[in-house]
């Protein structure tokens, strides 16, 4: 579903970061803003809409320029997680290139995580995405917490999914990093698969991840 401009040869990449309410994604987007170097990102922007809002930013300012030319830029948003606000979620999920679903560790959000997981099949199929060809990870965030689903939980409910699975802690920073670079590789081998990034404009996966995280030391 990228955007993408032949004769400009130009791309624009939309990541999205999606969850049950008060799971953590802007921080997650907040903190990932933060151990990104000034030079590899944009400022934070909020859309507000009647009651919610959606925060987004410009990962790079500018382009990423492959060594032949082509000109990358990505978006990073997040989307709201109250169940009012499934027209929002829908606007935002509509051509996203990859989706990182963020649940709530703590033992009470369980049934919430699954709902939210539901919602995101069920909204990705409405904007005409392919979820088994679309990007995706998982995150469980608030490791830091008491009270959280254990580590061998986890591995027994996602060990057949098929799809990456990270914990973290968003408000320390711990695992944002890890599960974005996840992301970005799987986001990349979808885009040379399917416009050759590698043979055809010689961008390999790691100028691209190393192009877009550019990590501020002063923040890690």
């Amino acid at each position: 579903m990228i955007e993408y401009d032949e004769q400009d040869r130009r791309m624009t990449l939309k990541i999205v970061y999606y969850g049950p309410a008060m799971s953590g994604k802007t921080t997650n987007l907040l903190r990932l803003h933060d151990l990104i170097s000034r030079e590899g990102r944009g400022e934070l922007m909020v859309l507000d809409t009647k009651d919610d809002r959606t925060i987004y930013f410009d990962l790079l300012p500018f382009f990423l320029v492959a060594p032949d030319g082509l000109k990358i830029k990505v978006k990073v948003f997040t989307v709201p997680g109250q169940v009012c606000h499934d027209a929002t979620r829908k606007a935002v999920l509509a051509r996203a290139d990859g989706v990182a679903f963020i649940a709530d560790s703590r033992t009470s959000e369980a049934a919430n995580n699954a709902e939210s997981f539901e919602n995101l099949e069920k909204n990705i199929a409405f904007v005409g995405i392919d979820i088994d060809k679309l990007p995706l990870v998982v995150q469980f965030n608030k490791r830091d917490l008491q009270d959280i689903v254990s580590d061998e939980e986890i591995g027994r409910a996602w060990s057949t999914a098929g799809i990456p699975v990270f914990k973290a802690s968003a408000l320390d920073g711990r695992g944002v990093l890890e599960t974005f670079r996840s992301l970005l590789e799987k986001v990349y081998a979808s885009l040379d698969c399917r416009y050759k990034l590698a043979e055809d404009h010689r961008l390999t996966q790691e100028m691209f991840i190393g192009a877009i995280i550019k990590v501020n030391d002063e923040a890690a």
